[in-house]
């Protein structure tokens, strides 16, 4: 584990999934989901080589079959510190032999963490190892407690999006699954989003086409007890349905799971990215506590 701390807030980082597990204020008060295993057990996992699901766990490559669990491999992989100052950890995995059994390419995938006053940037950046293109998908999973809930209470937030207008999601459904069609978001009215168990009766709630770039989780008092912000094409919201989970997660993507019914080749799937031979992919999202 490794703690990075200034004036404003600390955090711990495990090396395996390099994994954000920890976000407290200068007072100890703690803003990261701690993992409870009655509802998830996970604090901030990294979705790579694919966000959400392929269909049966399988997917093709030229042809030949390959299969991954939900969201990739990464969350549960050993990554290896290569960096650390007082501001900046970054960890790295490298395909190898066991990789490749699930995901045929060469790749070097580094995450950072960088702190900043009370923002935490978190910057992805993958590398094409390869002598041919690569394709993948990265996400953000981190889960942040709901203010002034706690555990027995019934689900109670409100976030604040950076869109007041109306908006469109992915058509969902519990069992996890979607369609590329869209339906209107109705759990936000005027830039506000009220949720409570109900609201992830489908799974979580999809919101693509850059329709969004900051969400504010709300405190008891209306105001933003933590910002997130991003420039990912995809935004999702969940908490896990029927638990009255005293956590949210607002997850930046680069990628979406397969569409019901969609059995073609990787590289062709909605929101994929390519990377040439040598090429690099960078990004980074921000986590602000106020």
């Amino acid at each position: 584990m490794v703690e990075l701390k200034n004036d404003f807030i600390s955090i711990r980082v495990s090396e395996k999934g390099a994994e954000l597990q920890s976000i407290q204020d200068k007072n100890g008060k703690e803003y990261l989901w701690q993992a409870d295993p009655k509802y998830w057990s996970r604090h901030s996992p990294i979705l790579f080589p694919i966000v959400c699901s392929v269909n049966d766990e399988t997917y093709r490559v030229d042809g030949k079959e390959y299969h991954l669990p939900r969201h990739g491999f990464a969350r549960d992989a050993q990554f290896k510190l290569i960096y650390q100052s007082e501001r900046k950890v970054t960890f790295a995995l490298e395909s190898s032999d066991d990789t490749r059994k699930v995901y045929p390419y060469d790749f070097t995938l580094s995450v950072s963490y960088i702190l900043d006053d009370n923002k935490i940037g978190v910057i992805w950046h993958v590398h094409n190892d390869d002598t041919r293109e690569i394709h993948f998908q990265i996400g953000g999973h981190p889960a942040f407690n709901i203010p002034g809930m706690k555990a027995g209470d019934n689900q109670s937030g409100r976030m604040r999006l950076d869109n007041a207008e109306p908006m469109d999601a992915l058509h969902s459904y519990g069992d996890g699954s979607h369609e590329m069609n869209e339906v209107p978001f109705v759990e936000a009215e005027n830039g506000i989003m009220e949720f409570s168990d109900n609201t992830w009766r489908n799974d979580s709630i999809k919101i693509h086409k850059s329709q969004l770039h900051r969400a504010e989780l709300l405190g008891t008092d209306g105001e933003p007890e933590v910002t997130v912000d991003f420039r990912t094409p995809v935004v999702a919201f969940w908490s896990p349905f029927g638990k009255q989970a005293p956590f949210v997660c607002i997850e930046p993507w680069y990628g979406i799971g397969d569409p019901r019914g969609f059995n073609g080749e990787f590289k062709d799937k909605p929101l994929m990215n390519h990377l040439q031979p040598g090429a690099s992919f960078m990004s980074k999202y921000e986590i602000t506590i106020h």
